[in-house]
């Protein structure tokens, strides 16, 4: 069986480096929407579901979750676009720190996979965090998470590499790293 992290990363990845593309001002919305809703939202969630069926419960919940984001954040900017009804800045904040709160927890779990899902995860944290600071009041975050979230993005790009080349190669070509947490045996 295939490992559907493969497709989770991949949609994760691209989507976040759009959006973050878009935030340093480079990209109009319309291919992050597209994306977001389909790579980044439905193929993330579908992956999810695949990761639960192999016993992943770290994969199933961030790919179902994070696809859950990328859907919410699309369906967020078709209200606003069709004025059904307008998010705020703050509105966006506040789902924001949702997200940054279940991304903490996501964090902490990284520790147990591998050094480069620890890494993507301190970036997405950091990011998230600046992104809130930014729909708080100090918009120029918002460009300053682009550019620390497009590392994010290339880390989670990383990690799908990695398992697409170490699996085709038979061997470990490109390295994830230990664990920084230890489990209980």
């Amino acid at each position: 069986m295939g490992n559907p992290a493969v497709v989770g990363l991949a949609g994760f990845g691209l989507t976040t480096l759009l959006l973050q593309i878009h935030n340093i001002g480079l990209l109009g919305i319309g291919p992050v929407l597209s994306m977001g809703l389909v790579f980044g939202g439905l193929a993330q969630m579908i992956a999810g579901f695949m990761e639960q069926k192999v016993g992943n419960n770290f994969g199933f919940s961030a790919f179902v979750a994070y696809g859950s984001f990328w859907i919410g954040l699309g369906i967020i900017w078709l209200l606003n676009h069709f004025n059904i009804y307008s998010a705020s800045h703050t509105d966006v904040g506040w789902y924001l720190v949702a997200w940054a709160l279940y991304t903490c927890i996501m964090l902490a779990a990284s520790f147990y996979v591998h050094k480069a899902m620890a890494i993507t995860f301190i970036l997405l944290e950091i990011g998230f965090i600046f992104l809130i600071v930014g729909h708080f009041g100090f918009p120029k975050m918002n460009v300053v998470a682009g550019y620390e979230l497009i590392f994010c993005a290339l880390s989670a790009w990383y990690m799908m590499a990695a398992i697409i080349i170490n699996d085709l190669a038979g061997k470990t070509v490109l390295p994830l790293g230990t664990a920084w947490a230890k489990t209980a045996n």
